[in-house]
Order: C-alpha cells, then sequence, then structure tokens
C-alpha cells in the first residue's frame, strides 16, 4: 500500500498547510522551503503540481506540529 504522503497535494491542501504552519504569504513558504514564490502560485492556482517531495515535507511538517502540543 501507498504511503499516502508521497501523493501529490491540492491546492485546498497546500493553503491548509501554509496556514497550519504558520505562513501568511506565498513568498513566507516560498522563503522557507527553498523555492521561487512564482513555484508557490502555480501550485496554489492548480496550474502545476505541488512536486511530490514538498507536499511530502509539509505534511510531515504539519504532523509534527500536532504532536509537538
Amino acid at each position: 500500500m501507498e504511503d499516502p504522503r508521497l501523493n501529490s497535494m491540492a491546492p485546498d491542501e497546500l493553503r491548509s498547510c501554509m496556514r497550519s504552519l504558520g505562513y501568511r504569504t506565498q513568498n513566507d513558504l516560498a522563503r522557507a522551503i527553498g523555492v521561487s514564490r512564482s513555484a508557490v502560485s502555480l501550485w496554489l492556482e492548480g496550474k502545476v503540481g505541488v512536486p511530490r517531495p514538498i507536499a511530502m515535507l509539509l505534511r510531515m511538517l504539519v504532523a509534527a506540529q500536532r504532536r509537538a502540543y
């Protein structure tokens, strides 16, 4: 069975992750994960899929944050 953390990420899930992790702007997220703001914009518009490694990283960060509190 495939690990669901490896799936791509829909724009709504990306927005939700951004909020959970405290990134208010596309620029904040882009700087934090080392990509361009335009890449984040394309992901949020659904024009380009979120790369699987980035989707996995964001899901792991959200899960780790939930365990910390």
